[in-house]
């Protein structure tokens, strides 16, 4: 069955509904996204298909997670690419409604504030990001919910994040279990390139140098993660002198946090050997281009 574009929320609703009806499906996975789609999205499509009766992916490019206009105006917008990508992977529908459908009147006055966790790494270098990307995210968790024609069967409701984004899939867990969404949230793996680097929207700008320097982020985190799985002392400093080693790469932040609470962990766990749970966080700059990146440690 060929994939269906809707645009507005009425129609989503509609289309999802009829759906659910006609495939007898008792669940419906959402996905949302901002399109340029790569093979990170693939495989978060590929996994909601697997998981769902009915898969939605949303594609708007929110307007309150970009602090510079220009930036906006420089997102790539690809949709006919990305409707391709999806209908490979076996979606039923796309969702991409303007921005006029999204904030009807203008932008919201009344917002999701992401509270003190999203005030470290990347809300501290991009503020206001986490509220405006949680606003978006709200709306779309209730405009995706399984249709109103389909609730009587009690369909199974599922939303799935990229584990890329370490710190939005955190908030995203917590906003749904603090505000009592009816929809479990399903992280997915990062998918890299076989050169190692984390897929990205971003990674086209990158020249080809800059793609060359930007290994080294994948790099200093294998190199933690190594040491984490043998039970070694972190020596985190000795992964930033690594990463300082790249002229192209002026990095951020780079520490080893709590997976729940984004917390770095204490001094001796990372000088003595590593024996608990942690993420370690990365964020630099290569070139003009920001990236993050992000490895478990003995999860």
């Amino acid at each position: 069955m060929a994939i269906q574009l809707v645009t507005t929320a009425a129609g989503l609703r509609a289309e999802s509904a009829r759906l659910l009806r006609q495939k007898g499906g008792t669940s419906q996975g959402l996905v949302p996204t901002m399109g340029a789609l790569h093979a990170g999205h693939a495989q978060l499509a590929r996994t909601a298909v697997a998981q769902n009766d009915v898969v939605v992916v949303s594609i708007f490019v929110n307007p309150l997670q970009f602090g510079e206009a220009v930036d906006l105006e420089r997102y790539p917008r690809t949709l006919e690419a990305d409707l391709a990508l999806l209908e490979a992977e076996g979606v039923d529908l796309v969702f991409a409604p303007g921005v006029e459908e999204v904030y009807p009147g203008g932008e919201p006055m009344v917002r999701i504030t992401a509270g003190p966790l999203a005030e470290k790494w990347e809300g501290a270098s991009r503020p206001g990001h986490f509220d405006g990307a949680l606003t978006v995210v709200a709306k779309l968790l209730h405009v995706g919910t399984p249709g109103a024609a389909a609730r009587s069967q009690l369909p199974d409701y599922r939303a799935y994040f990229g584990q890329k984004d370490a710190q939005q899939l955190a908030l995203v867990q917590r906003m749904v279990a603090d505000l009592n969404f009816p929809v479990e949230i399903v992280p997915v793996p990062i998918v890299r390139s076989a050169d190692g680097l984390a897929l990205s929207s971003r990674n086209r700008f990158l020249s080809t140098e800059e793609h060359e320097a930007a290994l080294v982020l994948s790099r200093a985190l294998l190199l933690i993660e190594d040491r984490a799985n043998a039970h070694e002392p972190l020596d985190l400093e000795s992964a930033r002198a690594l990463v300082d080693s790249q002229p192209l790469v002026q990095l951020d932040y780079f520490e080893v946090v709590d997976p729940h609470t984004l917390e770095p962990l204490a001094e001796n766990c990372k000088d003595t050997p590593f024996r608990g749970e942690g993420l370690a966080l990365i964020a630099a700059k290569v070139g003009p281009v920001r990236l993050i990146d992000n490895v478990p440690l003995n999860s």
